[in-house]
């Protein structure tokens, strides 16, 4: 039976080796099996072994508070120590906690950086550069715009085309290309110093009056160069001005602002305008004393503005007059026209507060421009401009100062006396049909040395028993413009004053 025991498995080796120990005598055989089952026999891993083996492949996860202690502290240190304690525990010994505030700071240094760097950067833009801004509402954008068309020095890629025409003595006109620079920025150097230059187009602002988007034009430069903007300025104007020197430009009103309406047009000699005897010249004189009598205005709280009325039947050279006093003085035209149906009291007072420098205002048919003195909605109007709102324009408290006013008119009787008191119109004068002295000179001055037959014109012109205008004498001078004797021969069609030649 031991033997059978000896020779089997491990698990049976046990109760074998316990049997044999307390017997007082047993074999060498027996002893050298135990020996072996002793030394081959391994015991079971435990529980313990198990998971501690385990273990070491798992990462460690954030530390058990422990609230025991927690509170021990709290009754010990206080709110403040056990607040330091906890703290301790579940940030500073926390990895994950350590990683997010390294990342925090970490972004927050970042943001600090860029925003230094910005205002860095914007200071020192501050001091070493300047920038100028040209809004194309202003008038010396299109100055600039036409300057830089002729610039030499200048790195464009992105053009844009100016299209103008020139209207010609005789009759012909030509077509002009001129290639600004178009939206972006350009570089130029000028007068050894570098300017860029930046066109914007706005995409969501557009200009109502003429449906075209707004624009602006920046120019920057070195801080010590800002100088040259105002030598760039002036360079341009000079340019624009040679353009139109020797001409008279005729402004209209374009919504509430004055535009050049067409080219400029030649100057008119004030000799080819021929009224009656010292009317031209009474007219002329007082102008220049005006002119030159601002500060005597100004030292006795006078408006300094004055208006002219002329008078007197269509035909008779009022508006020619007026355009050739203005290529006299070198001044321009600026033509209100009061009948516009879109031409309102408000619009009409900003207009003639800004009247380009060195222009005539000219109100042409004043006589035609309303029908009534006050604006209402039960009688309703023909024009958006109310009598009393041009009485308000003319010498109002918000009137323009330093402007020369002419009005126009074929029938003065129809005028309500409001308008014709001193501070209006300051100076009235009646032109008015061809008299024998007009006729004689018109007749001279297109038929030279023809003194003879000028009078005998003039005698065959009194026979006819008709008034005639200075436009009919010029229409039958210019049929016959090399002709005398014909322009004699002719004189009986000016008793038909619309006698188409």
């Amino acid at each position: 039976m031991l033997s059978f025991f000896g020779s089997g498995s491990g698990s049976a080796a046990s109760p074998t080796s316990v049997s044999s120990s307390s017997s007082s005598s047993s074999t060498p055989d027996l002893q050298q099996t135990e020996s072996v089952n002793e030394t081959t026999t391994t015991p079971p891993p435990s529980s313990s072994t198990i998971s501690s083996s385990s273990s070491s492949h798992i990462p460690p996860g954030p530390p058990k508070l422990d609230f025991e202690q927690l509170s021990q502290t709290h009754s010990e240190q206080g709110i403040s120590g056990a607040a330091n304690n906890l703290f301790n525990q579940v940030v500073l010994s926390n990895p994950y906690f350590a990683a997010g505030g390294g990342l925090m700071l970490l972004g927050t240094s970042l943001a600090l950086a860029r925003q230094g760097i910005q205002r860095a950067s914007s200071f020192v833009y501050r001091q070493m550069l300047v920038d100028l801004e040209i809004p194309s509402k202003d008038k010396s954008y299109m100055w600039f715009l036409e300057w830089m068309s002729q610039y030499k020095q200048r790195s464009s890629r992105h053009l844009s085309v100016e299209t103008s025409f020139v209207q010609h003595d005789n009759g012909a006109s030509t077509t002009t290309f001129s290639l600004v620079p178009g939206p972006g920025k350009h570089l130029i150097k000028y007068k050894g110093a570098y300017m860029l230059i930046n066109r914007e187009r706005s995409g969501k602002l557009l200009d109502m009056t003429s449906g075209t988007p707004f624009e602006t034009v920046t120019l920057t430069t070195l801080y010590r160069d800002r100088a040259l903007f105002q030598d760039l300025l002036t360079e341009a104007k000079t340019m624009a001005l040679k353009a139109s020197e020797g001409k008279t430009v005729i402004y209209t009103s374009w919504g509430p602002e004055w535009r050049p309406f067409g080219q400029p047009k030649k100057k008119r000699m004030i000799d080819s305008v021929i009224l009656d005897s010292g009317i031209k010249e009474g007219i002329v004189d007082d102008v220049r004393g005006f002119l030159k009598s601002g500060k005597w205005y100004f030292e006795r709280g006078i408006p300094y503005r004055r208006g002219y009325l002329l008078y007197g039947p269509p035909g008779s050279g009022k508006t020619s007059f007026i355009q050739a006093l203005a290529g006299e003085l070198d001044y321009n035209i600026c033509i209100l026209n009061l009948s516009e149906a879109n031409l309102t009291d408000d619009r009409l007072n900003h207009l003639m507060n800004h009247i380009p420098q060195r222009s005539l205002l000219l109100l042409e048919d004043i006589d035609a421009a309303f029908n009534q003195r006050d604006q209402t909605d039960s009688s309703g109007y023909k024009s958006g401009v109310t009598f009393s709102g041009l009485l308000n324009a003319l010498d109002g408290v918000a009137s323009s100062e330093e402007t020369i006013t002419f009005m126009t008119t074929n029938h003065p009787e129809k005028l309500d006396p409001a308008i014709l008191r001193p501070g209006r119109i300051d100076y009235r004068m009646l032109i008015d049909n061809a008299s024998p002295y007009q006729i004689k000179e018109m007749f001279l001055r297109f038929y030279e040395g023809e003194s003879e037959k000028a009078d005998e014109f003039v005698a065959k012109a009194a026979e006819l028993g008709v008034a005639i205008s200075t436009a009919q004498l010029q229409g039958l001078f210019v049929y016959n413009k090399n002709d005398p004797q014909a322009a004699l021969d002719m004189i009986e069609t000016l008793k038909t004053p619309n006698h188409v030649f």
